[in-house]
Formats: structure tokens, C-alpha cells, sequence
């Protein structure tokens, strides 16, 4: 007697019922469960759903797999969409069944009926599991870098706070240097040369009117998914603004969150920073960076994350002469 086929894998969308099924398969690879940031994660899904790719893969009526994704619509001034693969998952004993490879399809078919040109994600340099199955996937390193900078409880530092040494925008000039005069006295932090705020969605308008002068590029839907992710999907609210003569000059969008990635620490990540061109070299990016740094450290998140392109000098001189460094996480990318 022959034995019984097996259930064929089917591809579809993620549920809210889906949770329990997802947070358990998750738990099992990672060794802790991660449920509130699953069901952040999910919850954004159906809020936005335009923004997002999430699908389960089921054997029968039981959940074998699942992956999670977001439309990537200019971060950092991308020209292209693209999607962010932020977490996967497949059953252990469904593993080596090509579900993996099933979900990486989908997710490819949607990119393409939705102009994604790139499939991003990223993982830590030593975790050998997931750079294998990256590679099995038809994954390759990503031109982008990833940087790091350690919150050390928001302390005062002169080049990140004074600005030693730290052009803004694309100019090679400096700022004032504070530190140059060897008095020491730490008088002036940049957190004082504008009021920084915290981001509230009535700020959209002015965001939007900042990026159209940098960008060149009407991306009010890009910005405002970015204001409902920064208000909505992080547990922590850390996206701010920066305000001069009565009006918004600059803004910076973080989230922070213990998931993202399979980090398994609260660490923020800055998706995007911009100052409007008419106050640029005035201090507005580093006072909106050392409030970043003051708040997280009060709420006790230790690391504040960020990727960039190459090509953007100007801004990755910004984020090293700040305390960045090159951080132990890879970039990858697979075309769609």
C-alpha cells in the first residue's frame, strides 16, 4: 500500500488569526516569543494594507511558514520601490520542503504587480543560518551600509552635540566649532539651537514641504506612511521635529522596537532625517540627533541603528563624524 501524498502548500494572505500560529513557529527558532511585536507588525498589515506583504503558507489547515515584508517607497531617497523583508519563518518539521522558497516567491510576484524593483533585508554578520538560507534564495550583499551608534544613556558628546567637525547637507564647509576655543565649557548644546519636538501627525504638512524642497519630488504618501509607522507600528515613539522662527525646519523618523530583524534588544533605527535647504548648516540635523540620543537613553534603548547608501558622502560623513561606526549587520538584496 502506498503512503498518502502530502498536503499541498498553499500561499496566501495573513490573518489576524494567523497570530497564535505565527508567534509559536517564531518563538521555536528564536528561543523567546516576540508576540507584541508580531501582532505590531500584523496589526500595521491590516491598518495599511497597501504597505504591506505578509503571507502565511498553510499545509492543510495548519500554518507551516510565514513571512513579513513592507513597501519600501524612498527611504534615504531611494529613486525605486522596493520591499523590506523584516521576518521569516518556516516549521521545523516542514523545513527543506521548499516553503521557504515558496514565500520568497510571492513576495516577488507582489513586488512586481506593485513597481518594487529590489527585496531588502538584513541580518547579523554571524548568524550562519540565516545567511545560508539568504544565499539558497538568491540573495547577494547589498551596496548599502548599515551603521551603528551606542546610546551610552544619551551622555553628552561634543562632536555629536557641538557639532566638531560635522557638515550638514552637501557642502564641504563646517559649522561653528565649539570645541575649538579649549575653554571647554559646553555651554551650547545643539539640542538648545532649535525646539525639538516630538512628531505628531499634524506635523505631515510641513514634513511633506521640506522633502518636496529636498527630493525635488511630491512624496506625500511616502511620508505620510512613514508619519502613521513612526506614530503607530514602533512600541516606542522616538520620530521628532525641528522648529526655528515658528516653523517645522527639520524632522527625523526612528521607531524603536525588540523584534525587528531578530534583534533581540529595544534599538532605534532612524529610517529618515531631512532639514529644510533654507536652514541647513545651522545646527538642525545634529540639535534633532542629540534629542534622539537624550530621550532614548532616558527610556534606556542602547543603540541607535541606521543604513545609507555610499553614494550619500554627505550624510554618512554626518552620521560618522556623530559617533556611527560601521555596525556587525549585512545588507542584502534580491532583484525582483
Amino acid at each position: 500500500m502506498s503512503a498518502p501524498a502530502e498536503t499541498k502548500i498553499v500561499i496566501r494572505a495573513l490573518t489576524r488569526e494567523d497570530l497564535n500560529a505565527v508567534v509559536a513557529i517564531d518563538a521555536e527558532i528564536e528561543g523567546h516569543s516576540r508576540r507584541d511585536y508580531i501582532e505590531r507588525r500584523l496589526t500595521a498589515a491590516l491598518r495599511e494594507p497597501t504597505l504591506h506583504a505578509q503571507f502565511a503558507a498553510t499545509q492543510g489547515d495548519t500554518l507551516v511558514g510565514y513571512v513579513l515584508a513592507r513597501l519600501l517607497l524612498g527611504e534615504f531617497g531611494r529613486p525605486h520601490a522596493g520591499l523590506r523583508l523584516e521576518i521569516v519563518g518556516v516549521h521545523s518539521q516542514t523545513r527543506g520542503a521548499g516553503v521557504g522558497a515558496q514565500l520568497v516567491q510571492a513576495l516577488t510576484s507582489y513586488g512586481r504587480k506593485h513597481g518594487a524593483t529590489e527585496l531588502h533585508t538584513s541580518a547579523a554578520w554571524n548568524d550562519h543560518d540565516m545567511l545560508r538560507w539568504f544565499d539558497a534564495m538568491g540573495f547577494t550583499l547589498a551596496a548599502d551600509r548599515w551603521l551603528d551608534c551606542e546610546v551610552e544613556g544619551g551622555a553628552y558628546h561634543a562632536a555629536r552635540d557641538e557639532g566638531v567637525g560635522a557638515p550638514e547637507g552637501s557642502g564641504p564647509g563646517r559649522e561653528i566649532d565649539y570645541g575649538a576655543t579649549g575653554d571647554n565649557d559646553f555651554e551650547k548644546l545643539a539640542r538648545d539651537s532649535a525646539d525639538v519636538r516630538s512628531m505628531t501627525p499634524q506635523d505631515l504638512q510641513e514634513i511633506a514641504r521640506i522633502d518636496r524642497a529636498i527630493s525635488g519630488r511630491d512624496r506625500s504618501d511616502y511620508m505620510q506612511g512613514k508619519l502613521a509607522e513612526a506614530m503607530n507600528d514602533s512600541a516606542i515613539r522616538v520620530s521628532m521635529t525641528a522648529r526655528l522662527d515658528g516653523a517645522i525646519v527639520g524632522y527625523l523618523m526612528a521607531r524603536a522596537d525588540i523584534g525587528d530583524f531578530g534583534r533581540t534588544e529595544a534599538a532605534a533605527v532612524i529610517d529618515t532625517i531631512g532639514v529644510d535647504p533654507e536652514y541647513q548648516h545651522r545646527g538642525i540635523g545634529r540639535a534633532l540627533l542629540s534629542q534622539l540620543f537624550a530621550n532614548l537613553g532616558a527610556l534606556r534603548v542602547e543603540r541607535v541603528e541606521t543604513s545609507t547608501a555610499p553614494r550619500d558622502q554627505a550624510l554618512l560623513g554626518f552620521l560618522f563624524d556623530a559617533g556611527f561606526k560601521p555596525a556587525q549587520r549585512l545588507a542584502f538584496t534580491r532583484a525582483i
